[in-house]
């Protein structure tokens, strides 16, 4: 991407008047054309310009004619004055002017003789602006300063002539800045200037010592003004010093006074040894070593050698000492050696004590910049590096120890600036490795390189700092060596691109190793003449894998490959392509992959589509895209039913690599194939997707079009000119058609998601072409009916907020006629409609009132139709109306003056009523309607160019006083003790007095039946009580209604004001300009006054410090998060300074509260954590956070727990800073600059958990589990033990060194605790908490012993703490061990704990101590087995520990919990096919566990269950692990293959149903295995007769339900593979009977899913086998009829998901059997049934379901359907589906029956008798419940599918009357006249419907027009099918 420098703005010379007239006068001459006076003239006449770009020009004209003067001029006065013009007007231009760069240049080009001249006019002037100027000039001067130096010789010679005045006045400015520093608390813009300033300065004395170098040693060594240089050097010493030490500067300041100062040192004392030993001092802070300097220099750096400097101060010394000392060539003296190794040492120091993540960041960029130092020391080739630092630097010594430690513990860092700066340093010591060992180039040879080597692979994959080092070694040691060592890497990697956090860290590896590999494989192959097989080698290694991936892996594995990895890879090898589509398309094409993967198809689309987008594919050929792929395969991609290959396809059709490629019309057809299915996707991503790929294909065609009509101006050829016309013809039916495709769907009831596509590109369509009626080249505006446009206005009333403001967003680019809004009386309804829409008590209608608003701001004639509104309602309204020529910002501006003023009028009224009554308030004109209009219409307004100001400002107030009455009228209700029930509890009075009044209004006088049943209250005309009835939008004028009230509404009414309230003074505020006058005095106009301003915070401060609903004081944070931002920004010194006043304010009153005070202490403090972050949330990133820090350290001094503060008084105060420190560490915006304080927090959160108070307990857990996402991130996958949410031991204390010894102490002091021998369970409060914390580390195999925060100290504790009588801690504590033992100390730590367990049985045995540490040995050999991918060590002592104590396992142990932890461990040995011990050892501890087995009460069941205590269940699962490893698993490695059947038996009829369960899961998944393993289907040799048969006849007998599912799944897959023999003991049954049995029981386990699903697949399977065997057989037939209901009934929408899915997997299945037969094996009636509810679940809610019912299509035999065995989209399935119907019609000959079908589908059957309910449902609906809305499925469209029913109904009729004789009918009359009946009443009562809706339903009654106009098409169409029929 090319990045446009910006250009520096060119300014006029500004001058004030008087010297401006002075220098005129001065060169005013008359006549005479000698040199001086055509200069003056020149000058004169620029300085009389005001056209900077002239100026510039006559600037250098007059350099020009300077250039030729003569040394013999007479006019000398003259001369003087034109030079002391250009150094004036120099010396005043601002900063990066490109006329100061002009005058340079004409002073520079003065001739020799007049530059001592030039010079002195130069010192003059820059002397004057240095003795006499103000503060605020100051960054003016250090910038002429700075330019003056910037290539400009007489400027650097003027600096040096004036040197002690330049160094004078830099000293006075940084002095000033420094003192003015301390005065800016909590003012951060005028901080963030004055730093900007200080910045400035240093550099530019930097600048100046740097220039100036000779003249200050000069001036050091002469007597005379030795003292004044010395002084002034020694004062600027001491600011920066200053600097360094006070930590309020910000880093880049700092950083720059650490090099001032070293550049101040070697400037005075040259660069001999000397400047390192005092630098080497100043690291050290010792004093002694700073005495080779001279005194004065001495006595100021002895202040920066103090014991309790901050640690800042050593990193910006490090860097300056890189930065500013030459480390070039070699080093010249054991001095700078002792320097060179000091600095990594002293930052290394650095590590631990540095908290913000910004000083990491500083860290690691010096210790790169030392690397680089190191590496140029080195490139000296005059003589070799010092032995002593070879030694020191080379790869294995201890600081390249450390080094690779500060690594390892930062190439994770969360900052990503640190993680690239850890790999270039990893770079840089690899490189230094090789310079200090040159003689060992091969990596193989050199050890300290393999090993490297060897332990970064043994790395998991999910530590980011792998992959850059790996590309380290790639970069220089090459690709090749890697993959000797590990071939598997290229697959290895592509397997991890599935996850996006890894994705660009893989590809990016990816692409090193593939470039590096082709770059060696070339070389090889030259080297040997083989040029060819290279390239074969190449592609096997990275070509086939990734072809693997792409075909196999599920889709959402494969989406970064496309994004990050196959551009790479074509971009280094573009040939690779061909081979790619030829391993492809030699794939069949329906060999998908496993199920959820794209296939052979989806990969080919990816290919060619990252292939297009990089301009690799070649010109389209006849019927061959890119002369590569048959077109029909690209259509079929396009409709696939996965949504990935339907985007990689699209994107291959748009994506190109040039923007101008013209389209050719197999683009356009395969466009025009594309849109329609794929107009109604559910997924975001795939919309997103279709959306900017279609972006991509239009601007293609706008920027071609250009292209192609420039072509056709310049053209000469006609024959190309008219191609050209043809190709635009083209285009413009493209587009027409498109956009009239886009316009015809959104009818109502169109679905939300196809809305949302259609509107997304029609926007588009707007964007790129406009829609304009005139002679545009495509005039797209012609095709915009009114009907469509108006059904796009209708798309506002949509309940979608994104389907409202698309559409809100298209009208205005409609063609106006169209639209019709200028039409008064159309105007006037939507005005109307609006309006009415503004007081609903719906919530979403307020936002339709608000846009339907918006549209009418634009037409001049809205004021009108507004006093026409007012008039009606009799409103004292009288609206600005705008000028007949109003230009359209002014009519603009004062339609929204009328509106507003309009609103709040009605917003008045309605408050004031509200006062007297808030119920009915909420039941007729609840406020916030009318407030977010007001809100809303204000938003679009640019307030910086308001004409009508005065109006403005007496609105602005009205508003802000009518926002305080309504907030006033709903706080109580929002700020009661309990809001959503309004129980009144409160005391405090005020609030009560209020409740009161309000809760007399709603509390029915007896009953409490309040909550659950509506109020209506009663409206009393005299004393007749009229009868209250309800209505659908009670009018304004409540006369004689009644209203039905509930607590929900009067809450919404309250909490949705108050949001409303929050969001109109956060507008107000923000947006509107401010009145204030600034520092000097001098006013800025505005509309919003300081006062005001000030009035809303302390609104905002009230709310959400007292409010108790979350709704209210949440949306309240949102408005006083806008303030802040203003507060920020605005020019006013007052508002500036409030942040940090309100801050102290509210901790003092959070300090000083208990349980009386108003803040509220429950609900996790309300809003008081809220007022808070928005405090702190203003305070700008880069400042020093002085605000963050303050707060921060208040809060966690409160939240620590103390000895004196257990009173009710002091934990009030604790728990409200716990709830606050939990908001602060969630909020994102804070980033990086909480990280300092998280240690103190997390000490404050377990110590916290100590307290005896629950409040305290509860917050310090919320607390807690804020950290821990803090810390270890976001958790990024279900399992809750995975390691991408861990971190390395190193890490974590590296990062959080605090933590180290308070974890340590604390664990210390709860395993004290946890000793079970007495018998007593004593709890820790924090040991849960401690475990936790410490199971999320993990060791690193880079982990070094030596370093001080090592893990093994934490081992004894955590050992101790599985001696806990607590399961679940025992549980934790071995799960928080794993961490601390290091893979390779595994044997050893398991063989000691195994040595710690008794040998034998004995009396004082402790059996939570046994099973504590069998714990630990389990998890540990678990983490070994996963991470070791190698068995134990040889004479590791495991297998014989085990054995002597294998009594543990059997009946000798009483504990029943011990001997299932026992046989746990066994299993994990003894289990897995490839054990962790050696086989002999294996085979005996099998033969010993086997002897067990047999002995247990699992196989010899002698002991009754009641006798077995708890934990039962657990062992007889452990035992049960063993039997299925010795039977199912690995029977012959058990040597037990006799014994599988008794096992299986004994498992299989074990009476604990957990066991059951186990067994059968094991069973079913060996099954599984083998059905995919093996080609042949034969059963496996563990499955005997005998086990089929207790199988089958568990179908019969088993009573727990998730067992017997299983048994049936069971069954399923082996009746799959061949015929079963089904027995129920010794009986055995016939087919029919099992039908039987199934079917029954498919009927009675509708209470079980699982079951359900499971009997009817496994019945599904043999009626599909019974047809098959049997196709014209009955018999069976009245039980076939039976299971098609049942089939159908699974298919209805309100079933299970998991149902439909089964029902639709069982439909597909029977597809080409009983669906598409020619036999019809189930009769016709059943067929259709089944037909329809495949339709059903074609259109079902869940696109699962739908996808799944979509296979139907690759089922269809071939001769019915071309593309027969293909998979398509839902959509398609159905147009597709619906043609074959009624082809199988014919071909049953069924086709009278058939139309009659269809119809009676098409009429919609059911709906008919329950109209009168379906009315009295909606009626309740609509009044009733603001949100609760009926299940309704968003992807159905029914008007769609009655579109299609009816296009196939016709062709249908068309095919009978072709078919049947005129004579003979063939048809039902009777059926015909019932359906003729049924159409006519359904058409009567829906229009009678849809005429007694108001005006405008679309708006008002949404989903009742939307339900009867659908009923009314269904109707007509009905009736227009059976009139041809007739």
């Amino acid at each position: 991407m090319v990045v446009k420098k910006k250009t520096a703005k060119v300014e006029a010379v500004a001058l004030d008047e008087e010297k401006l007239h002075k220098l005129i006068a001065s060169l005013s001459v008359d006549g005479g054309e000698d040199g001086v006076r055509q200069v003056a003239q020149t000058l004169q006449s620029c300085l009389e310009l005001t056209e900077p770009v002239q100026q510039i020009q006559l600037v250098k004209k007059a350099g020009s004619q300077l250039e030729t003067l003569s040394e013999d001029q007479p006019d000398a006065a003259l001369l003087d004055a034109c030079l002391h013009t250009l150094a004036l007007v120099y010396t005043s231009l601002r900063p990066k002017n490109p006329l100061r760069r002009a005058i340079a240049s004409a002073l520079g080009s003065v001739p020799a003789w007049l530059r001592e001249r030039t010079v002195n006019c130069l010192c003059a002037c820059l002397s004057d602006s240095l003795s006499n100027s103000d503060s605020d000039k100051y960054p003016h001067i250090v910038d002429t300063i700075t330019a003056c130096l910037d290539g400009f010789p007489l400027g650097e010679r003027c600096i040096n002539k004036l040197l002690p005045e330049v160094l004078q006045f830099l000293h006075k400015g940084l002095s000033e800045y420094l003192h003015q520093n301390s005065g800016l608390a909590g003012r951060h813009i005028a901080q963030a200037q004055l730093m900007q300033s200080c910045l400035a300065a240093v550099k530019t004395s930097m600048l100046v010592v740097q220039r100036s170098q000779e003249t200050i040693s000069a001036a050091l060594q002469a007597e005379h003004n030795h003292c004044e240089v010395e002084e002034t050097l020694s004062s600027l010493l001491g600011c920066y010093i200053h600097i360094l030490t006070d930590e309020e500067f910000i880093q880049s300041v700092q950083s720059t006074a650490g090099m001032a100062v070293v550049l101040l040192i070697r400037s005075v004392m040259g660069s001999g040894d000397e400047v390192a030993s005092v630098v080497c001092s100043l690291l050290c802070s010792s004093v002694p070593g700073l005495d080779p300097a001279p005194q004065w220099l001495k006595q100021r750096c002895v202040g920066l050698c103090t014991s309790g400097r901050p640690p800042g101060v050593s990193l910006y010394l490090c860097h300056g000492v890189l930065a500013m000392l030459s480390w070039k060539g070699a080093l010249s003296g054991p001095e700078w050696e002792q320097l060179l190794l000091l600095v990594p040492n002293t930052l290394l120091g650095l590590d631990v004590s540095i908290k913000e993540s910004s000083t990491a960041m500083v860290v690691a960029r010096v210790l790169t910049l030392w690397s680089g130092a190191v590496l140029d020391c080195m490139q000296g080739e005059v003589q070799p590096c010092p032995p002593h630092l070879q030694q020191s630097l080379r790869g294995g010594s201890e600081l390249q120890q450390h080094l690779l430690e500060h690594i390892y513990s930062h190439w994770e860092h969360p900052l990503d600036g640190v993680r690239h700066q850890t790999r270039s340093l990893f770079h840089n010591l690899l490189l230094i490795h090789q310079k200090t060992n040159p003689s060992t180039s091969d990596p193989t040879k050199d050890t300290y390189i393999t090993e490297l080597t060897q332990s970064l692979l043994g790395l998991e994959w999910h530590m980011r700092g792998k992959y850059g080092s790996l590309g380290c070694l790639v970069e220089l040691y090459g690709a090749g060596y890697l993959l000797n060592i590990q071939p598997q890497l290229p697959s290895c990697l592509l397997g991890l691109m599935g996850d996006q956090t890894l994705a660009p860290y893989a590809s990016d590896l990816l692409e090193r190793l593939f470039v590096s590999h082709k770059a060696q494989l070339v070389s090889e192959a030259g080297a040997a003449g083989k040029t060819e097989e290279w390239m074969e080698r190449w592609h096997q290694t990275w070509v086939t894998p990734l072809l693997q991936v792409l075909c196999r892996a599920r889709l959402d594995q494969t989406t970064y490959i496309l994004d990050y990895f196959l551009p790479k890879l074509l971009r280094c090898s573009p040939s690779s392509l061909a081979h790619m589509v030829q391993a492809l398309q030699e794939t069949p094409p329906c060999s998908t992959g496993p199920s959820g993967s794209r296939g052979a198809l989806g990969a080919l689309m990816t290919c060619l589509r990252a292939a297009r987008a990089q301009g690799v594919v070649p010109a389209s050929e006849e019927g061959l895209w890119g002369g590569l792929v048959p077109l029909s395969l690209l259509q079929q991609a396009l409709i696939h039913k996965h949504d990935q290959v339907r985007m990689d396809a699209l994107g291959m059709v748009c994506e190109s690599h040039r923007s101008t490629e013209v389209l050719t019309s197999q683009e356009m057809d395969l466009i025009r194939h594309f849109l329609l299915p794929n107009l109604n996707s559910q997924s975001p991503g795939v919309r997103q997707q279709t959306v900017s790929l279609l972006k991509k294909l239009l601007c293609r065609v706008k920027d071609s079009t250009q292209l192609l009509q420039k072509r056709r101006s310049q053209e000469k050829d006609q024959e190309q000119r008219d191609r050209d016309q043809h190709t635009l013809h083209l285009y413009k039916e493209f587009l027409r058609w498109l956009c009239v495709r886009l316009l015809e769907v959104l009818l109502p009831g169109a679905s939300f998601s196809k809305c949302l596509m259609s509107l997304h590109l029609l926007c588009l369509l707007g964007q790129l072409f406009t829609f304009s009626t005139g002679p545009d080249v495509f005039a797209l505006g012609e095709v915009v009916a009114s009907e469509h446009a108006q059904n796009v206005l209708y798309c506002i009333a949509s309940n979608f907020l994104e389907v409202k403001q698309l559409a809100s967003s298209l009208l205005p680019q409609l063609p106006p006629s169209a639209v019709g809004l200028q039409v008064p009386e159309r105007m006037r309804r939507v005005l109307r409609a609006a309006l009415d829409l503004s007081t609903s008590t719906k919530p979403f209608d307020s936002v339709t009132a608000a846009l339907l608003l918006n549209l009418l701001l634009h037409q001049p004639d809205l004021s009108q139709a507004l006093l026409h509104c007012a008039q009606q309602q009799s409103l004292d309204f009288q609206p600005p109306s705008p000028l007949p020529q109003a230009s359209e910002t002014l009519i603009l501006e004062l339609n929204t003056l009328a509106v507003v003023q309009f609103l709040l009028c009605c917003l008045q009224l309605e408050v004031s009523r509200a006062e007297s009554s808030l119920l009915q308030a909420a039941a007729s004109h609840p406020l916030y309607g009318r407030a977010h209009c007001i809100t809303a219409v204000l938003q679009h307004l640019n307030t910086e160019s308001l004409s009508q100001t005065e109006q403005w400002r007496g609105l602005v107030s009205e508003l802000i006083a009518v926002c305080y009455r309504m907030s006033d009228v709903v706080s109580p209700v929002v700020q009661s003790s309990s809001p959503e029930g309004l129980i009144p509890m409160d005391t405090d009075s005020e609030t009560s007095a209020g409740l009161q009044r309000i809760l007399q209004e709603i509390q029915p006088r007896d009953t409490n039946d309040f909550f659950t049943s509506a109020r209506e209250l009663d409206t009393h005309h005299g004393d007749d009580h009229t009868q209250s009835q309800t209505t659908h939008t009670p009018s304004l004028d409540t006369g004689g209604e009644g209203y039905r009230v509930t607590a929900q509404m009067v809450l919404v009414c309250c909490w949705r004001s108050m949001k409303e309230v929050a969001m109109l003074l956060g507008q107000l505020c923000q947006s509107l300009p401010l009145h204030y006058t600034s520092d000097k005095a001098h006013t800025h106009p505005g509309l919003i006054t300081e006062e005001q301003v000030e009035g809303v915070g302390l609104y905002f401060r009230q709310q959400l410090l007292q409010s108790r609903h979350r709704g209210a004081f949440e949306l309240a944070y949102v408005g006083f998060v806008r303030l802040t931002d203003m507060l920020c920004r605005s020019g006013s010194q007052t508002l500036q300074q409030l942040p940090a006043h309100w801050l102290s304010e509210v901790l003092e009153e959070v300090k000083s509260s208990d349980p009386s005070s108003k803040l509220c202490a429950t609900r996790r403090s309300a809003g008081i954590p809220f007022y808070i972050q928005a405090l702190l949330s203003s305070e700008p990133k880069s400042s020093s956070c002085s605000l963050l820090k303050m707060t921060m350290r208040e809060l966690i001094t409160l939240a620590m727990p103390s000895a004196d503060r257990n009173t009710d008084s002091s934990t009030v105060p604790q728990v409200h800073a716990l709830n606050i420190l939990r908001a602060l560490y969630r909020d994102t915006r804070l980033g990086e600059n909480i990280i300092p304080f998280v240690s103190d927090g997390m000490q404050a959160a377990v110590l916290g958990f100590t307290s005896p108070v629950w409040a305290v307990r509860n917050s310090s857990t919320l607390l807690f589990s804020t950290l821990i996402t803090r810390i270890f991130g976001v958790k990024k996958g279900k399992d809750e033990h995975s390691k991408k949410n861990r971190m390395t031991g190193r890490e974590f204390f590296t990062r959080f060194p605090a933590l180290y010894p308070f974890l340590l102490n604390q664990l210390e002091e709860a395993a004290a605790t946890v000793d079970s021998d007495s018998g007593q369970v004593k709890l820790h409060p924090s040991l849960f908490l401690l475990l936790l914390v410490l199971s999320r580390l993990y060791p690193s195999p880079m982990d070094g012993s030596s370093s001080p925060l090592g893990l093994s100290p934490f081992m004894p504790f955590i050992i101790r703490c599985g001696r806990s009588a607590v399961y679940r801690t025992r549980e934790m504590a071995a799960r928080a061990l794993v961490p601390f033992v290091l893979v390779t100390q595994v044997p050893s730590t398991v063989h000691s704990s195994l040595q710690e367990l008794p040998p034998e049985p004995g009396p004082r045995i402790q059996h939570n101590h046994i099973h504590g540490t069998l714990l630990q040995v389990l998890f540990l050999l678990r983490s070994y087995q996963t991470d070791s991918h190698r068995p134990l060590p040889a004479g590791n002592g495991i297998g014989e520990a085990l054995s002597q104590r294998m009594w543990l396992a059997s009946r000798q142990n009483s504990c029943v919990v011990t001997r299932g932890a026992f046989l746990d461990v066994l299993v994990c040995l003894c289990g897995p096919k490839i054990s962790l011990l050696e086989d002999s050892e294996v085979s005996e501890l099998r033969q010993k566990t086997l002897s067990v087995l047999m002995a247990s009460d699992l196989v010899v069941s002698h002991s009754s269950p009641t006798t077995l205590g708890p934990g039962s269940t657990q062992y007889l699962l452990s035992l049960a692990r063993v039997a299925l490893s010795a039977s199912v698993e690995i029977p012959a490695l058990w040597r037990g293959p006799q014994l599988t059947t008794q096992l299986l038996g004994s498992l299989l009829q074990c009476p604990q149903y957990e066991v059951r369960e186990l067994a059968l899961e094991r069973v079913l998944t060996a099954l599984q295995e083998e059905e995919e393993e093996e080609e042949t289907k034969r059963r496996p040799q563990w499955l005997d007769e005998t086990t089929l048969s207790n199988l089958t006849s568990l179908a019969f007998h088993e009573t727990h339900p998730q067992c017997l599912a299983k048994v049936l799944e069971v069954l399923c897959v082996l009746s799959s593979s061949g015929e079963v023999q089904w027995r129920d003991g010794a009986k055995t049954l016939s087919q029919k009977e099992v039908l039987l049995h199934l079917h029954t029981l498919a009927q009675n386990s509708a209470h079980s899913v699982e079951l359900h699903c499971a009997t009817l697949t496994l019945l599904s399977q043999m009626v599909v086998q019974l047809v098959t065997s049997d196709p014209k057989g009955t018999s069976a037939m009245s039980c076939l009829v039976q299971w098609g209901a049942l089939v159908c009934s699974c298919c209805n929408e309100e079933q299970p998901v998991e149902v439909k899915l089964m029902a639709a997997k069982v439909l597909v299945s029977c597809t080409d059997t009983v669906l598409t037969s020619s036999h019809l094996p189930l009769g016709l009636s059943t067929t259709v049934s089944l037909w329809g509810s495949l339709f059903t679940l074609l259109q079902d809610e869940d696109h699962e379901v739908r996808n799944s019912a979509s296979d139907f299509i690759s089922n269809v035999p071939a001769p019915l359907l071309n593309e027969a065995g293909v998979s398509v989209c839902p959509p398609v399935a159905i147009y597709w589906g619906v043609g074959l119907l009624c082809r199988l019609f014919e071909l049953w000959g069924q086709l009278p029956a058939g139309v009659l079908a269809l119809t009676q589908w098409l009429l919609g059957g059911e709906e008919g008798n329950d109209e009168a309910v379906s009315d009295e449902a909606s009626s309740l609906d609509e009044d009733d419940f603001l949100f609760e809305k009926g299940d309704l499925n968003l992807w159905a469209e029914p008007v769609q599918w009655v579109k299609l029913l009816h296009r196939n109904l016709s062709s249908l009729i068309q095919t009978f009357r072709q078919t049947h004789h005129p004579g003979i009918t063939g048809l039902d009359q009777a059926q015909l006249h019932t359906l003729s009946i049924q159409a006519q009443a359904k058409a009567l009562s829906s229009q009678q419907g849809l005429d007694s809706l108001p005006a405008l339903p679309q708006f008002s009654c949404t989903v009742e027009h939307a339900r009867l106009t659908l009923r009314h098409k269904r109707a007509m169409l009905a009736l227009d099918v059976l009139e041809r029929l007739r």
